[in-house]
């Protein structure tokens, strides 16, 4: 039940080199972390200059997990392809931005518009994803989901064929320290979807 084309996010990204090394890799999109208490978060200047070292055709999400409407609307301002929210804001469908709301075994599917929806119970932090709430959602759910939590370049080929999702989300599984991707693990991430 696995999908013919899986897509690949290299999240967490704080530097202009690790979103061309993701890009260079293959990566479908590279995700930022905004207004958070992640040691991964930055400002919205770096957000610009992390997302400006891409091409064209390379996907940009913003991640954040802010209550506050005011830091969203910066979020929008940066006209990412995607914001990621944990918090249950309500994001005019008209911005042009799509929108990715969190969910899990411990977080329901939110009665909002959400264009995709990521299974993500890690947070960054490593800890592997649940299959049968994951096989569950996405059985479920009427839009692509997205898996992340604990994925590495040693496990996500055998996640993909387990769960079937639309796309795989990796953070700290490519990482030297929280922040800084190693384009090794990087580019054996991505060969290990899409190879």
């Amino acid at each position: 039940m696995t999908q013919e084309y899986v897509r690949v996010k290299i999240c967490g990204v704080t530097r202009p080199e690790d979103a061309r090394a993701a890009e260079a890799a293959g990566a479908d999109a590279v995700g930022v972390v905004m207004y958070s208490d992640s040691p991964r978060s930055v400002s919205p200047d770096k957000a610009s200059a992390i997302f400006s070292a891409l091409g064209p055709f390379m996907a940009r999400v913003v991640v954040t997990h802010t209550p506050s409407p005011e830091d969203l609307a910066e979020v929008l301002a940066l006209g990412p392809t995607a914001v990621q929210i944990s918090y249950p804001h309500d994001v005019p469908e008209t911005c042009g931005t799509a929108v990715i709301r969190v969910v899990g075994r411990d977080r329901p599917v939110p009665p909002l518009h959400a264009d995709a929806y990521i299974v993500d119970e890690s947070m960054g932090r490593g800890r592997l994803f649940d299959p049968v709430s994951a096989r569950r959602i996405i059985e479920k759910s009427g839009v692509p989901v997205v898996l992340a939590g604990g994925l590495t370049p040693e496990n996500v080929r055998a996640a993909v064929r387990a769960v079937g999702p639309y796309a795989v989300d990796v953070c700290s599984g490519v990482e030297t320290r929280p922040g800084v991707k190693d384009p090794a693990l990087v580019r054996g991430f991505v060969a290990a979807v899409k190879g």
